[in-house]
C-alpha cells in the first residue's frame, strides 16, 4: 500500500465520517475494484488498498490511533496492511460478490406460451369465421393434482439440502473464505423428493395432452395477423397461471380480389370497343352480389373506378373499405375477316397505316394500340 496516501483520501471520505459512511464507501469501492468485476491491471492492488484502509477505519481503536499518529499508529501489530483474516464486514461484501443466485423453494410459475399457424380462406379473413384448433399442451396431472406423488403418498424432505432447496459450500479464495450458495441438484430447489411417483405422469406432475378449441377469427384480419387466446397455453406449476396460445393466420389468395389495406382491388378486363365507346358492366363483389359499373367512353388502361363500402371491414371500428376496379384493356389477338376489315376502315379514318395481309404491322393501328397498352 502507498504509505504516502491518506486513508480517508483513498476512500473519498472526510475525517469526521461515520462508521456507516465508511462501510458504504468500502462497499462501493470494493465492487468497483474487485478483480472479478474490474479487469484493469491494477484492480487487485487497488482492491487490497481499499480493504486495508477499511480494516483500519472500521475499527474504533485503530482509527483513533491512525488519527493521532498516522501510519505509525497502526504499524507493527503483526497484521500491517496486508492482513485480511478476521476482517469484520468483509463477509457481507464477499456475499454480494460470490453468493449464488439460488433461491429457496420457488413459488407459482406461469406456464409457457404456445404458438400455432392456421390457413383460412380470403373471405373468412374479410368477414370473420370460427375455426376449430387441435394442439398439444402441458396440463396439470389430474391423477396427482400436480404433486407428482401418488394420491395416498406425500413427498419427503430432500436428504441432501434438508428441505432448504439450496446447499452451502465454504470455499477459500485469494481474498479469504466465502460461502457459495447453489440450488440443490438432487431436488432441483424444491426441497422435497418424490418417493412414490404418480403412475399417470411418472412423477412429473404434468402431462402432455391434445385439446380442441374453437377460435374466433375477427373480420378484417390480414395475412400474418396473430390472435392471442388467453389461458390456453401450457399449464402453470405450483398453482401458477397458464400461458397463452398465439395463432398465426395465413390467408389463401382469392382468384378475383387482392387487398390494399381495407380496400379490395379487382382487375376488370374490357375490349377496345368497350374502352373507346363506354359500357355498363357487371362487377363481382366479395359479398357475392355483383354491382353494375358505368365505364365512360374513352376509358384508359389502368384507370380505377371506386365502389364505396364494398371492401374489408375495419378491424377496429365501424365501416368498410372500398372496392377498387382497375381496367385492363385487352387487345384482340385473332380477328375474323369481317373484324379485320372493320379495323382497317377505322385505321384509314384515323389516317394511320394498317398492317398488310402478310401480317407486317409496320406502323399499324394494332401496333400502336399494343404500344399504348404496354404489349
Amino acid at each position: 500500500m502507498n504509505a504516502q496516501r491518506d486513508l480517508y483520501d483513498l476512500m473519498g471520505l472526510p475525517r469526521d465520517a461515520s462508521q456507516e459512511d465508511v462501510k458504504r464507501a468500502f462497499r462501493r469501492l470494493a465492487m468497483e475494484y474487485h478483480p472479478d468485476r474490474n479487469k484493469a491491471a491494477d484492480a487487485e492492488e487497488r482492491f487490497k488498498e481499499v480493504a486495508a484502509a477499511y480494516e483500519v477505519l472500521s475499527d474504533a481503536e485503530r482509527r483513533s490511533a491512525y488519527d493521532r499518529h498516522g501510519f505509525a499508529g497502526v504499524a507493527g501489530n503483526g497484521q500491517g496492511f496486508e492482513g485480511f483474516e478476521g476482517f469484520e464486514g468483509f463477509g457481507g461484501i464477499f456475499d454480494a460478490f460470490f453468493r449464488g443466485t439460488a433461491t429457496r423453494r420457488a413459488g407459482p410459475q406461469r406456464g409457457s406460451d404456445l404458438r400455432t399457424t392456421i390457413t383460412i380462406d380470403f373471405k373468412d379473413a374479410v368477414f370473420g369465421a370460427e375455426r376449430e384448433l387441435q394442439f398439444e399442451r402441458v396440463e396439470r396431472c389430474a391423477n396427482c393434482r400436480g404433486s407428482g406423488s401418488m394420491p395416498d403418498s406425500r413427498p419427503a424432505s430432500c436428504p441432501e439440502c434438508h428441505g432448504a432447496g439450496e446447499v452451502r459450500r465454504v470455499q477459500q479464495s485469494l481474498f479469504g473464505q466465502f460461502v457459495n450458495i447453489a440450488t440443490c441438484e438432487r431436488c432441483g430447489g424444491e426441497g422435497e423428493i418424490i418417493t412414490d411417483p404418480c403412475g399417470a405422469c411418472r412423477g412429473r406432475g404434468h402431462r402432455r395432452v391434445t385439446v380442441k378449441r374453437i377460435v374466433q377469427v375477427p373480420g378484417g384480419v390480414d395475412d400474418g395477423a396473430q390472435i392471442r387466446v388467453s389461458g390456453e397455453g401450457d399449464g402453470g406449476s405450483r398453482g401458477g397461471p397458464s400461458g397463452n396460445l398465439y395463432v398465426l393466420l395465413r390467408v389463401r389468395p382469392h382468384p378475383q380480389f387482392t387487398r390494399d389495406g381495407t380496400d379490395l382491388v379487382h382487375e376488370l378486363p374490357v375490349n377496345i370497343a368497350q374502352a373507346a365507346l363506354g359500357a355498363t358492366l357487371e362487377v363481382p363483389t366479395i359479398d357475392g352480389d355483383p354491382v353494375l359499373l358505368e365505364i365512360e367512353a374513352g376509358a384508359q388502361p389502368g384507370q380505377v373506378f371506386t365502389v364505396r363500402g364494398r371492401g374489408v371491414p375495419h378491424l377496429r371500428g365501424s365501416g368498410r373499405g372500398d372496392l377498387l376496379v382497375r381496367l385492363t384493356v385487352e387487345t384482340p389477338t385473332r380477328l375474323t375477316a369481317e373484324q379485320r376489315a372493320l379495323f382497317e376502315q377505322l385505321g384509314e379514318s384515323f389516317g394511320t397505316p394498317v398492317a398488310s395481309d402478310d401480317g407486317d404491322s409496320g406502323g399499324s393501328l394494332f401496333g400502336r394500340i399494343r404500344d399504348a397498352l404496354g404489349g
